[in-house]
Order: structure tokens, then sequence, then C-alpha cells
């Protein structure tokens, strides 16, 4: 296992932010990370574990403890049956299904990280979720002191959430198990209305796998969602915060704000959300609140491509980040009456 001291933990970010680790330790094999959370855990040393990066916003200061990277390999596709390690390239291994002609997992093509992150987050994007294919999720239970297989039942997935996010310091993901569809060579349902009106389909309707990521990865890279180094548009976590889900009696409120700023004729995004709930949209609430692409002048602002993620120009820093972000969250919740809620995980910091 390779082990350095005082070591930097902004590239290792897609923000590209964050002081050092006091240890960085980088695991290749189910055995090391175990073996490396089994030590931290006995010594109790706090540990960061670290993926793909791509959903952490990590403190100027940087870590006193153990960063653990994950960074095993392994893609076994057995029919239309997937098993993923932790540390495979989410985009890479989303690539590789649609190249066999498997579908379920299309739409998420072009999403930064890990494979592991995934049922922590319940990644989902363009109308698919990955909870949606998940059979199993091997993890390390640091509580039990062992390893688990926890099938997708058991995983607690909700909206951009889970089991594992629930209690983050309890589970360490080894590798995911996903079912996909051999629907010959043709995409899941298409869901996402955005997604079926470029392809140029009615949604429910399906085409062909390729065509799908394809399109799926335009409308991405469109809105800055696909990494590009010289693209500062893409040095974010992605959306930044999750769509709220408003009660009946809130959501009644929230019109009743919308009508008073914008006229009672705007009618602005809902979705079902199960059990009296109606989700809306974030990047709406940023927008209408007055925070347009582009917004700010200092080195951390909002993307010129969505509103829904904060981006780094280059020289920012984490503090000018969640000045960013905490600036947005209040002149949402004042127009609105509206809590933005953040999809990074924080560490060492909070808004």
């Amino acid at each position: 296992m390779q082990e350095l001291h005082d070591a930097p933990l902004a590239p290792l970010t897609t923000f590209r932010l964050g002081g050092p680790a006091g240890r960085l330790l980088t695991a290749t094999t189910d055995d090391e990370v175990i073996a490396a959370v089994r030590e931290a855990d006995t010594a109790g040393t706090p540990l960061l574990v670290i993926g793909g990066g791509s959903n952490l916003v990590i403190a100027d200061k940087g870590f006193d403890g153990t960063a653990l990277r994950i960074a095993t390999s392994g893609f076994a596709l057995d029919g239309s049956r997937l098993e993923l390690a932790a540390g495979e390239n989410w985009s890479d291994a989303v690539a590789r299904t649609v190249r066999a002609g498997l579908a379920g997992i299309e739409c998420l093509a072009g999403i930064p990280g890990s494979a592991g992150a995934t049922p922590i987050q319940n990644v989902g994007a363009y109308g698919q979720e990955v909870s949606a294919t998940i059979t199993e999720v091997v993890a390390y239970d640091r509580r039990a002191e062992a390893v688990v297989t926890m099938p997708s039942a058991d995983c607690g997935f909700a909206y951009r959430h889970s089991r594992f996010k629930a209690d983050p310091q309890r589970y360490v993901v080894l590798r995911v198990r996903f079912a996909l569809e051999d629907a010959g060579g043709l995409s899941a349902p298409v869901k996402y209305a955005e997604t079926a009106r470029n392809l140029g389909v009615g949604v429910g309707e399906r085409v062909p796998v390729a065509t799908a990521r394809d399109t799926v990865l335009g409308l991405r890279a469109g809105k800055g969602m696909v990494l590009d180094p010289q693209d500062h548009d893409t040095w974010s976590a992605g959306s930044f915060f999750t769509n709220p889900v408003l009660t009946e009696d809130a959501h009644a409120a929230f019109l009743a704000r919308v009508a008073e700023r914008l006229g009672p004729d705007v009618t602005p995004p809902a979705y079902p959300a199960g059990e009296g709930r109606i989700k809306t949209s974030a990047a709406w609430l940023i927008d209408k609140a007055g925070f347009t692409k582009g917004y700010g002048t200092g080195p951390a602002r909002i993307s010129t491509k969505h509103t829904l993620a904060l981006t780094n120009r280059g020289d920012a820093t984490t503090e000018d980040l969640l000045a960013l972000a905490r600036e947005v969250v209040a002149g949402v919740e004042a127009a609105f009456g509206v809590t933005l809620v953040n999809e990074p995980v924080t560490v060492g910091v909070s808004l």
C-alpha cells in the first residue's frame, strides 16, 4: 500500500480544493482497504475514505488523520450481471456496459467518481438511479469488524440517500453488484422528458442504448457536468444542492411565495415524490432567486452553464466556495421559504 505524509488532497477532488491529510494511504485490493480501516479503527485515528473525489468538500486546513484512497479495480460481467470493485471509474464502467449492449445505467454516463460511491448517494440522473439496478452491496462493517453483503432491499435507498449515507462511519463499500437488462441493444425506457425531447421520442420509448448514452453525455457536457481539466465550469461537484422535497402544506406555502414574487401565472417545476410529497427544482429556485449562470465576482462562482453547479475558477479556497453556497442558500430561503441542502459531503466544514 502506498503511504504518503502531509499529502495534498485537493488533486484528489473534482473541486481541486482542500488542505493536506496527515497521512494518505492508497489501497489497490479489498484486503488492503480492510487492513487500513482496521488499523485506523484500532488506533482511534480519524479516517476519511476517498473514491473519485467528486462529492467532497474538504476544509482548507485539510484532514488531521488518515485519508484512505480506494483504488481497487475489477469489472466482471456475467451475462447481464455486473460486479464492480469500489475503485472502478464509474463513467468508464457505464461505457463498457453500453458497448456490451446492456441497459439500465446508460443515462448515468459521464457522472464522475468511483463505483463504490454510487450506492452511498444513490446516484441518479436523467431518469435513472442506481438503486433500480443494484442487487447487492459488499461492504466492510466497521462496527461488526466483518465483510457483509447487503441485498438492495436492505440498503435503505431513497432520493440521493441510503443506509450508507445515513451511517457514514459504519460501512466502507468494497463491491457493487447490478442486474442490467439485455433488451436487444435497446436502452431502458426513457423516463426523463429532456432526454426524450433530445432523442425525438416519447417518454417510455426505447432507443439504441449507445444513442441514449451519447445523448446524455451531450446534455451533461452542455451543462458543464462532464469533467474537463481546461473548463473551470467542471471544477465542481456537479449538482451542489439536492432538489427539495416538500410536504403538501410546505408546497402550498411555496406556491404562495412564488405568486407573490413572480406573479400568479408562474408555475414552478413539480414532480410527485410519494406519500403526499412534491419535489421541485433546485436549479429553478436558484435562478429565480437571482443567482443566474456565472453569478459571482470572486474565485468561486456559479457555473456559466448551469445554476446548480458551484465552481472553482482556478484559485478559490474552500471558504470561498462555502461563502457562495451560504449566499445562495440564504437567498433562496428569503425568496421562497425553501431551504436548500448540499449534496456533496463536507469534511471539517459545514454550511
